[in-house]
């Protein structure tokens, strides 16, 4: 994340001090009820990142290691990224695979 970037949270107190670090800063105060903030910022779609992550470590994986979180992370965030077209995701994946030489060549 680069300097002057805009991060978006809740009012949890470790965020507070984000502005003074070169962020803009902009929060949502869940504990009065409100999701939005004048602006119009909100964390429901980290929320629900965190949320299909859980669901996949829970339901499919079981358990991971510290060692290998990032690689869960990275098949969460492509799983999300494409949650509004799922028929892409096969034919996606499988084009990155380079075929195997034959061995008749």
């Amino acid at each position: 994340m680069t300097e002057g970037s805009t991060v978006n949270t809740d009012h949890l107190h470790s965020y507070a001090k984000l502005g003074e670090e070169g962020y803009r800063h902009d929060r949502v105060n869940h504990n009065v009820g409100r999701y939005v903030s004048d602006t119009g910022a909100h964390v429901q779609t980290i929320e629900g990142f965190w949320s299909q992550l859980k669901r996949s470590i829970n339901g499919t994986h079981i358990h991971v290691s510290g060692k290998h979180l990032w690689k869960y992370a990275k098949e969460a965030e492509y799983r999300f990224n494409r949650r509004n077209r799922p028929e892409a995701m096969l034919p996606e994946l499988l084009s990155t695979f380079q075929p195997l030489p034959s061995q008749f060549d």
